[in-house]
């Protein structure tokens, strides 16, 4: 019995496929857990949900932003981009069964090993105040909307740089996006936690005044595990506490995963490469 996380799979089928093979997943026996963005700009996301779907409770995904935005488009409240790759799914017979699947999946996850370790999993990052415990509650609150008849009032106002810093006191639909920004957009804030969401660069060359969300000081997750994906320009990262695992799959990168052994510190990383299905940035 394993365990693994997988970074963006962003609609590559093939790659996905290929991967498992890799890996030898038997979803008998194995748990998979997807750092989201399982759709879009890649050539086959309906394959990708089909086969998440197939694979029952042995694949355990997360929202990322493009899986939100497939849910946006799907209600009509955002136009397609002009690298969107989702009108398979939304011309699909089975479009509304998979659709409702998306959105009865959560934006963090965590993974406790038997011997007490824990693993928390989002998408993109955790604010410096929020301890795991918080961005799983916080995550909790957006995800109890999603499954409601709420979602279509909540997706018309999800999108938006503001507020752009996490307060107790916020509420309604300010509230939800600063979550939902945290989750599935962040990469760079101040070291006080105020968001950016201009810049994507590496983390190696931060823009003046912000760090890289994980060298926050005083960031409440620091010594739990976090797995994330969502920084393709920041590829593989394995700290002791982080591992960063998109690598970029759908620009001709990889896609990765991390099979963890009887500890979450023995860990192995598993690739293959893929086709560019998109130009560079």
């Amino acid at each position: 019995m394993s365990m693994y996380c997988i970074g963006d799979i962003q609609g590559c089928d093939e790659a996905l496929g290929r991967l498992l093979d890799v890996i030898d997943f038997s979803p008998s026996r194995d748990t998979l857990y997807l750092l989201g963005d399982l759709v879009n700009r890649g050539p086959t996301s309906l394959e990708v949900l089909r086969r998440c779907i197939a694979l029952g409770d042995a694949v355990r995904p997360l929202l990322g932003n493009h899986d939100l935005h497939l849910l946006t488009a799907a209600h009509g409240l955002r136009p397609a981009g002009k690298r969107d790759t989702l009108q398979a799914i939304l011309q699909a017979p089975d479009r509304a069964a998979l659709l409702d699947w998306l959105r009865r999946q959560p934006l963090a996850r965590e993974h406790t090993t038997a011997r007490g370790e824990r693993l928390l999993m989002v998408h993109a990052g955790v604010l410096p105040t929020w301890d795991a415990d918080t961005t799983l509650a916080l995550a909790a609150q957006v995800e109890a909307v999603l499954r409601s008849d709420a979602l279509p009032a909540f997706l018309a106002t999800m999108y938006g740089n503001t507020p752009a810093a996490w307060s107790d006191d916020l509420a309604g639909a300010d509230r939800l996006r600063v979550i939902v920004n945290a989750l599935t957009r962040l990469r760079f804030c101040t070291p006080e936690g105020r968001m950016d969401f201009d810049s994507s660069e590496s983390a190696d060359t931060p823009p003046a005044g912000l760090v890289p969300w994980f060298d926050a000081p005083a960031r409440q997750t620091a010594g739990t595990l976090v797995a994330f994906g969502h920084w393709s320009t920041l590829g593989h990262l394995d700290r002791p506490d982080l591992i960063g695992l998109d690598t970029g799959c759908v620009w001709g990168g990889c896609l990765s995963a991390v099979r963890f052994g009887d500890t979450l510190a023995q860990r192995e990383l598993l690739q293959v490469h893929c086709r560019q299905e998109q130009p560079l940035k």
